[in-house]
């Protein structure tokens, strides 16, 4: 909490109030965090070299460095962002705007997710014509489609039927959906919402709560009972960060700072275990059995501890090292990275469009590695150029303001 004179030295312009428990409001500032913005371009771009098969690139993403990936990034964040923008919608225009906004979001999400599953099995049923190193109907995860397209078409208006690259859309819809809910409980109380949500998750290894695919498809790839807690992660630090004080002591070294040491051991040690997944010999030498009955499986679907554990300790080290407000985030890199973050829905559809695109033409180029690589490129080029376009497309939508005129 800051003290009066220090809440005077901010602007009035730049002051949010956010009420917990407490009688005094906490005093949070309306700044944006460009870190977020650039892990999400990242995280998105992460996505896509992963989704094209054997994309000499995808060795530089994250899942090559440690049990968790780019899904786990772009969801946490999902819920940094959402808690933020609604949050502060919230507090200034009522908690009724909010909700209203949120389903209206949710809405376009849905349809958004609807004309992306069009688009992406057009492309694959043409692509498909041409290749005939594989099959990609097969690969996309669109057999269901061809055996009974009527069903396939009514479980797709469910958010039962999603092929291959599409699942984090219908996940990103059930956590916005529960967003009102969730929204004035972390406002509220962070630590009981955190808990409860924690208790959610537990659910999972204990009774095996998932929500069913369409008939013969399954479960959710990605189980929201349990990707859940990722998201009110993401929300609950967001509050955080946007109510620290103004004037903070200096830090220890990192060095003498127990949490950061133990996060940074446990990210080096499942980066060398992942490392060794690419060498059989080395990993049957590195682990004893007995660890990896307690390791093994590490599960996706419903967001296991060991995948949990990896990207909390991952997400600290990363915010301790790259601390917001350095000029790192200024370099042309960077800011290309920002660019697409801010534009995240967009760039992840155009991603999902690219990725078979880019492995059509792979196979009919003989899938050698020098075209492999010119693809992938090729892939984040035009997603930085869609951001671009995104970009300027805004500013000159935004009415400029109206200048004073001497009379």
């Amino acid at each position: 909490m800051l003290d009066r004179p220090a809440a005077r030295n901010l602007e009035p312009s730049r002051l949010i109030f956010i009420y917990y428990d407490t009688k005094e409001p906490t005093v949070m500032t309306n700044g944006r965090d460009l870190r977020i913005d650039f892990f999400r371009g990242l995280a998105l771009i992460f996505i896509f070299w992963d989704h094209v098969p054997d994309n000499p690139l995808a060795q530089l993403t994250v899942r090559n460095f440690g049990f968790s990936d780019a899904a786990e990034i772009f969801v946490f964040l999902a819920g940094y962002a959402a808690i933020l923008a609604y949050g502060r919608i919230s507090q200034r225009d009522g908690y009724l705007v909010a909700c209203v906004r949120i389903l209206r979001r949710t809405w376009v999400l849905y349809v958004v997710h609807i004309f992306l599953l069009t688009l992406l099995m057009g492309i694959v049923f043409v692509a498909n014509n041409y290749v005939e190193t594989r099959d990609m109907i097969q690969e996309m995860g669109l057999q269901h489609f061809v055996a009974a397209p009527q069903q396939a078409l009514a479980d797709q208006l469910l958010l039962r039927f999603k092929p291959n690259l599409t699942d984090p859309l219908p996940l990103y819809i059930l956590l916005l959906l529960a967003l009102p809910l969730i929204l004035p409980l972390l406002q509220r109380n962070a630590p009981l919402t955190v808990g409860l949500s924690i208790a959610l998750y537990m659910m999972v290894p204990l009774f095996g709560w998932n929500m069913p695919a369409y008939e013969g498809g399954g479960l959710w790839y990605f189980n929201p009972v349990a990707w859940q807690l990722l998201f009110v992660l993401g929300g609950a630090c967001a509050l955080r960060s946007e109510s620290r004080p103004s004037i903070t002591p200096t830090p220890r070294p990192l060095s003498q700072q127990p949490l950061f040491m133990l996060c940074a051991i446990y990210a080096l040690v499942a980066a060398v275990f992942t490392f060794s997944w690419k060498f059989p010999e080395l990993h049957d030498a590195l682990r004893p059995q007995f660890v990896a009955d307690g390791l093994y499986p590490i599960n996706k679907t419903d967001l296991g501890p060991l995948r949990l554990l990896h990207f909390l300790a991952l997400a600290y080290c990363v915010s301790k090292l790259l601390p917001a407000g350095k000029a790192w985030v200024e370099s042309w890199p960077a800011r290309q990275a920002c660019r697409m973050g801010r534009y995240s829905l967009e760039i992840f559809c155009f991603g999902v469009l690219l990725a078979p695109m880019a492995d059509m033409v792979n196979a009919l180029a003989g899938d050698t590695w020098p075209m492999q690589i010119f693809t992938a490129l090729l892939g984040l080029g035009l997603m930085m150029l869609m951001a671009a376009w995104l970009d300027l497309s805004k500013r000159l939508s935004t009415p400029k303001p109206a200048r004073a005129v001497a009379v």
